[in-house]
């Protein structure tokens, strides 16, 4: 069973604990502190033959000013671009000539790196990951060079209304609030975005003790950890005696926007995302509003689907889900539709939200959502990668770690009376409409 580990700042510099041993679902999992507060978390997985390993920053794009939005993303982009022993053609060529899975994502809370490898060339990975995040020279050409990238980027995601009215939904659900700006920044906000500016958000954001390391496959934790001590010596000298940043959790109540907001596009569907505010991930009622929404949106058998797609042939695609914070949450449906069908959709999605708010779920989706759950949700991480990302997940963004088989009992613990309880209260929240769709802009929803 995993030990219940304190908030992440508590371990002593040069100390190792183990959080999880196999026999609960889960291999062994250790994590270090190293001086400087870099940490390192591992799971053993000696029945694999790869490895993944990854560097997460605890910045996002909600830690920047409206001016400045886009520069966490802007920064992923440049730590590909060169060290002071690599140049961008070698980071890649490194990684492609082990066959590496490799990448990096930016969202509102963090920013991460990593590559995936067979089991043999893990010290590559860890060497080259470590050199991009640690010493980046973010040189003052391929900052150009990028800034033409991402600009094509934030078109080519303009392009797809599918993925768009997340974007136009959380601005319009936060407003002002950093949670509402997109991830990419804007047009504007990337064309003015300075290289100076770039440089000290890597040199405030990037400090040992705001950064995780975790590893996952068949691996040696204390091999894992020589090794990144040693590529990032020079910096956890410089950061004496500092601890890891605590965990993301909690903060100043965000505001949260209902009524509807409308992009007008001429698209061949319209797109749109029906919410309320929801619960922040670390919220014990979490767990029931999970089981919530797949019984609402979750698969093939849920009301939304069964209601909008199979009886009425209103849509393809329908879905609903959680999307959590640390001091917020949003509780969404999406829809893609003929334009047309918007109505009858909009009215069909309504009525479900009422009724289960009013009414919960029966016994019979409790016990098919439970069961899709813990089908995903372990099929979901047997992976290396998905492995490293909970390790990684849990250091940024809760007050300890959870085991495999925690998850599931807590899953398993969630009653009816629970579900009906998240259900009034979420669902019975005010909802907000975003659309993308070729209408006219006084048009009401």
């Amino acid at each position: 069973m995993s030990a219940a580990v304190p908030i992440a700042a508590d371990q002593e510099p040069d100390t190792t604990v183990t959080l999880e041993a196999p026999g609960d679902g889960a291999g062994l999992v250790r994590r270090t502190v190293l001086p400087g507060g870099l940490r390192v978390v591992t799971e053993t997985m000696p029945g694999v033959r790869s490895a993944a390993f990854g560097i997460s920053a605890t910045t996002g794009s909600r830690d920047e000013d409206a001016a400045h939005a886009g520069s966490a993303h802007f920064l992923e982009h440049l730590l590909f671009k060169g060290t002071a022993r690599r140049d961008a053609l070698e980071i890649s060529a490194q990684l492609d000539g082990v066959g590496a899975d490799y990448n990096a994502y930016t969202t509102k809370e963090q920013t991460s790196y990593y590559a995936k490898v067979l089991d043999r060339d893990l010290p590559l990975a860890i060497d080259v990951v470590s050199d991009m995040v640690a010493n980046s020279v973010l040189d003052p050409d391929e900052v150009e060079t990028e800034r033409g990238v991402i600009l094509e980027e934030i078109a080519m995601y303009e392009d797809e209304p599918s993925d768009l009215v997340d974007d136009v939904f959380a601005a319009h659900v936060f407003g002002a609030a950093p949670l509402g700006r997109p991830v990419l920044g804007t047009n504007e906000t990337i064309k003015a975005l300075p290289r100076d500016r770039i440089f000290e958000q890597y040199r405030e954001c990037y400090l040992p003790n705001r950064l995780v390391v975790a590893a996952a496959g068949n691996l040696d934790h204390d091999d894992v950890v020589r090794r990144v001590r040693a590529a990032f010596e020079p910096q956890l000298a410089a950061a004496g005696d500092a601890r890891p940043v605590r965990p993301r959790i909690g903060g100043p109540a965000v505001p949260v926007n209902a009524g509807s907001t409308l992009l007008s596009r001429d698209t061949e569907q319209a797109h749109l995302i029906l919410g309320s505010e929801g619960l922040t991930r670390t919220d014990d009622r979490w767990y029931a509003l999970k089981v919530l929404a797949s019984v609402l949106g979750g698969g093939s058998s849920s009301r939304l689907f069964q209601e909008v797609r199979e009886k009425r042939g209103l849509a393809y695609a329908v879905h609903a889900y959680p999307a959590s914070y640390a001091d917020t949450g949003i509780f969404q449906v999406y829809v893609g539709c003929l334009p047309e069908k918007i109505d009858e959709v909009l009215s069909v999605c309504r009525g479900e939200l009422a009724k289960a708010a009013a009414e919960g779920i029966t016994d019979a989706e409790l016990a098919r959502a439970k069961g899709q759950i813990r089908g995903s949700w372990v099929l979901g991480t047997e992976g290396t990668n998905s492995r490293m990302s909970r390790l990684t997940q849990h250091e940024l963004s809760y007050p300890r770690h959870y085991s495999l088989d925690e998850d599931l009992a807590l899953f398993d613990a969630v009653t009816m009376d629970d579900v009906r309880e998240v259900a009034a209260d979420v669902l019975g929240r005010p909802h907000a409409l975003a659309v993308i769709g070729p209408y006219e802009e006084d048009r009401v929803f």
